[in-house]
Formats: structure tokens, C-alpha cells, sequence
């Protein structure tokens, strides 16, 4: 015990002393922080996301013209929106194949709580440029939109990207709230 009776007081941190030159062990916490990447200024037009064309347009003018975007493989994107639906950013969650892309709802909704989103828009490219969705799409959709709703973060839509068109799973009557 120390000198006040208080068992904590014989307690070294040695995590506390910051030397100049001294490596982060493993074991040690460390402070994470949100970034900006890089700005995305949208016209007027597209600043609220309330159509999947618009959504869609939005891709084509920030997500496919990114240096990192490779056409020939899946990209699954999060878009992040305030409460009036207004475009708040961009997540690229992942990417995948040339025909597979993988998703845990943990990665898709980790920004979207960090940016104090109120709705996100699924998105992703399919490469083939058939905008149709696939089975997988819709069980991965389901899955997210029961994810969103214990966070209390509402799925608006989940648009698929192909060569020149898009389909919305929302419009076509594939998706379940």
C-alpha cells in the first residue's frame, strides 16, 4: 500500500511516459480520429440524395472518377445522409472481385455512427454492366437494412451501378423494410 493507504498509488503506467524515440507496443491503446480524404463538391442538383438517379449520378461524378476506383472489380460504397437527406459523404466499404464483393454490416455502419448519419444509400458496381441484382445483393440488403434498424440508421435504397444504367432494389420492389 502507499503512503495514503490507496493501492493504485503503487501502480506504474509506463504507457504514460512518453519518450522521444519510443515504439507503441501492441498491447497499447491507441486514439482513433475520422479524416477527410478528399473534398467531393456536388452541384446544387445532387446535394440532396432523395432518387436513386441521383444517387447513381453521384457515383459516376465522385466514387467512379476516384483514382483508387477500378471498374473491373466490385466497389460497395455507403452514402451518408443528414436527416433532410442531404449528402453528408462517401465510404468506400470494399471491393471485391469481378463479380463478388463482401460486406459486414460492421464496416458498412462503422462510419455512418462516427458521422452522426441519420440515413445511408447502399451502393456498389456490378462490372458486367448488368444492373440487375442478384440474390446475394438482396440477402446482403436484408441483412444491412435489420442492422440499420437496431441502429436506428434508416436504409433508404440499394443501387446497383452498371454501364450506363442503374437499378434500384427499392424501385423494383426487391426491398424489405
Amino acid at each position: 500500500m502507499g503512503r495514503r493507504g490507496w493501492p493504485w498509488e503503487q501502480l506504474e503506467f509506463p504507457q504514460l511516459r512518453e519518450r522521444p524515440g519510443r515504439r507503441r507496443r501492441a498491447e497499447d491503446p491507441v486514439e482513433y480520429k475520422v479524416v477527410t480524404l478528399r473534398d467531393c463538391p456536388v452541384p446544387e442538383s445532387l446535394r440532396e440524395c432523395d432518387t436513386p438517379q441521383k444517387a447513381a449520378d453521384y457515383w459516376r461524378l465522385h466514387v467512379a472518377s476516384a483514382p483508387t476506383f477500378n471498374p473491373d472489380i466490385e466497389t460497395f460504397v455507403v452514402l451518408h445522409l443528414n436527416t433532410r437527406r442531404r449528402v453528408r459523404g462517401h465510404h468506400v466499404v470494399a471491393t471485391g472481385t469481378l463479380d463478388t464483393v463482401i460486406t459486414h454490416s460492421r464496416e458498412v455502419f462503422r462510419t455512418a455512427i462516427i458521422a452522426a448519419s441519420a440515413a445511408v444509400v447502399l451502393m456498389h458496381n456490378h462490372p458486367s454492366g448488368d444492373a440487375n441484382p442478384s440474390e446475394a445483393d438482396m440477402r446482403v440488403t436484408r441483412d444491412l437494412i435489420r442492422a440499420g434498424q437496431i441502429l436506428k440508421i434508416e436504409v433508404l435504397d440499394h443501387v446497383i451501378v452498371g454501364v450506363g444504367r442503374h437499378a434500384s432494389l427499392r424501385e423494383l420492389g426487391l426491398f424489405y423494410p
